[in-house]
């Protein structure tokens, strides 16, 4: 008797560890339920809620839209920041499985991740306003120098444009922390010296150009009188 009780001790010791792992299975297998249909929710919220207050229209106006589609993405940055939504909520609901079921190491990667996912909310935000403000610049200084009757201001209103577009990219690197101060570094330096050689390509071999322009855009006085 003795033997059959130590071979079945295993088998208890087993059934045991079962008999506590069971309970925590069921509820990291409840609480993903919930995400799931709580992340459900959270996107269709996000949806109507950004149709509501006509993001879509800031968006198209902004130009992000039309971008996304020529890349092949047809659903709009509305849906995108609602799977964004999605996704955070379902990570959160696997967070809470796994502390149940005792897996703290995965639990606090996916911490990682969900800590990342509104830092790219931001940014997507930051490029959906921005480009909307470059936009307005654009054709602001596009509208004020036909006023003044400068030619060539469509040329003058994407400079403006994409200079704040520029400005923008920085702004979201330095949100989502891609590669540091290397990148943000990096991408200055590139465009300092895009901007050191259109300089410099104007300066040297665009000087009659360049008078040309000057000439068109502010007359001289003395000739508008002769």
């Amino acid at each position: 008797m003795e033997d059959v009780s130590m071979l079945l001790e295993p088998v208890r010791a087993f059934l045991a560890q079962v008999g506590v792992f069971l309970p925590r299975l069921a509820l990291a297998i409840a609480v993903l339920i919930v995400g799931w249909l709580a992340a459900k929710v959270a996107r269709f919220a996000v949806v109507k809620g950004l149709r509501a207050v006509n993001f879509n229209v800031l968006t198209e106006r902004a130009g992000v839209d039309a971008f996304l589609e020529q890349g092949g993405v047809t659903n709009g940055t509305s849906a995108i920041i609602a799977v964004l939504v999605y996704w955070l909520v379902i990570l959160a609901a696997l967070i809470i499985a796994f502390n149940a079921l005792g897996l703290a190491y995965v639990a606090d990667l996916l911490g990682r991740i969900v800590l990342f996912v509104p830092k790219v909310l931001v940014a997507l935000l930051i490029v959906v306003f921005g480009a909307y403000f470059a936009r307005f610049i654009g054709d602001a200084v596009t509208t004020y120098c036909r006023n003044v009757e400068i030619r060539d201001a469509p040329l003058l209103g994407k400079l403006a444009q994409y200079a704040i577009m520029a400005f923008v990219v920085l702004i979201v690197l330095d949100q989502v922390e891609v590669g540091g101060e290397i990148v943000r570094e990096s991408f200055l330096i590139v465009l300092a010296g895009v901007v050191f050689a259109l300089a410099l390509a104007f300066g040297l071999g665009g000087k009659d150009w360049a008078a040309e322009r000057l000439e068109r855009w502010w007359p001289r006085r003395g000739k508008e009188e002769d």
